[in-house]
């Protein structure tokens, strides 16, 4: 018997039991669906926190700063150590300050962090309106959460002028007290970005605040070639007595617990697949029964235990792979309803939009796969008990 016979032999059952072909393929759709819906969840919000912690830079970025207070100072003999690297790309000084910020006629305390204009790049920081400051001029970045302390819209704070009051440590003999001078700052500063940020901190040029006698600085931003050799980066920081850390090491920490989410959801998943598997097995069955006068009639007439056996095969594998694509479907348009339904409520809030679900092309694919998979599965007994049914007994079957 011909593939092309079977395989309309399979799809006669779409014609003949419509409405049950139907709700079957259905039912394993949102098995699948659910299966869909909750990984996606898992990757969507995987990726949503991933954008907003880090960048492609930061990921082959570390922080090396002072183990101890008999470490050695972060100063210019430091960075020219590790400058020559060969797997070292750029080395940025930091200095973090305590100060107090002007805008707009309000006083607030705030951080000071005075580097290059590579720092925000390097720091994972994003901006949400406005640019980056630069060497030449006196721009300043501050963070959404400090124009939040200003009762401000972030954007509206552009091109404002901000006025600084650094704090600068003092050097004492008696270690356990800490003094600082108060420098204000008389020319001022000028807004030229916001970036995502919660807490009240401003980002300048070190270029600008060249009058001033500044203290070594707090940590030092090395960024290597690549990911790859931020092992020994971390060896050639330790060899100095300092210490070294990454947010790779917190993005790795963060895609093992979302990996178990992703577990645990398709677990979830997979429970609601078992039973629209269930309900396809019991189609599969109830058509076994259906057709068995049929089943004698190929018989006599020829066909094979093989080709009666294929015959059911392609019928519960085509179940299950319009089942997927159906689940696919289903899953899709379902999440982009929670996701349309949630961005309301929370830009109504104050919130930001982001994207809950998330499909990568792979795991699509897998889906389908595996549905079809399990429709192959559901149709194994079936088949093999058509294949062995006796042709007389089944001519005599009513």
């Amino acid at each position: 018997m011909l593939f092309s016979d079977l395989l309309k032999l399979s799809l006669r059952m779409f014609k003949a039991r419509t409405m049950r072909t139907i709700l079957t393929i259905l039912g394993m759709g949102i098995g699948i669906a659910a299966i869909m819906l909750l990984v996606s969840f898992g990757y969507g919000l995987q990726r949503a926190l991933l954008e907003k912690i880090t960048t492609s830079d930061a990921l082959s970025t570390i922080d090396v700063a002072r183990t101890t207070s008999v470490s050695p100072p972060l100063n210019q003999d430091i960075i020219d150590k590790l400058t020559p690297l060969p797997f070292v790309e750029t080395v940025i000084p930091v200095i973090e300050l305590r100060g107090q910020t002007k805008i707009t006629g309000i006083t607030l305390d705030s951080n000071a962090v005075a580097s290059t204009p590579a720092f925000l790049k390097l720091e994972g920081l994003k901006f949400l309106f406005g640019e980056n400051f630069s060497e030449e001029n006196r721009g300043v970045v501050i963070t959404s959460g400090m124009a939040k302390a200003f009762q401000k819209d972030p954007e509206s704070l552009l091109g404002q002028t901000a006025v600084l009051t650094l704090f600068i440590p003092k050097e004492t003999t008696n270690a356990k007290r800490k003094e600082e001078i108060k420098i204000p700052i008389e020319e001022p500063f000028t807004i030229t970005g916001i970036v995502e940020g919660d807490d009240n901190s401003l980002y300048i040029s070190t270029a600008s605040l060249s009058g001033i006698t500044l203290p070594p600085a707090t940590k030092l931003k090395v960024k290597g070639r690549s990911t790859e050799v931020l092992p020994q980066l971390r060896g050639a920081v330790a060899e100095l007595s300092l210490s070294a850390s990454s947010i790779s090491e917190t993005i790795d920490q963060a895609n093992k617990v979302f990996s178990i989410v992703q577990i645990v959801l398709m677990l979830f998943g997979v429970i609601a697949l078992i039973v629209s598997a269930i309900g396809m097995f019991n189609t599969m069955t109830i058509t076994l029964l259906e057709r068995t006068e049929e089943i004698g009639i190929m018989k006599s007439i020829g066909a094979s235990p093989f080709s009666i056996s294929l015959m059911f095969l392609v019928e519960s594998t085509l179940m299950g792979l319009l089942g997927s694509v159906m689940g696919i479907a289903i899953g899709f348009f379902g999440g982009e309803i929670i996701n349309i339904i949630f961005n309301l409520v929370a830009t109504n809030f104050g919130g930001q939009k982001v994207d809950l679900f998330y499909s990568p092309l792979w795991f699509v694919l897998a889906v389908i796969l595996f549905g079809a998979f399990i429709g192959f599965l559901t149709g194994l007994f079936p088949a093999r008990k058509a294949a062995k049914t006796d042709a007389l007994d089944a001519l005599r079957y009513k």
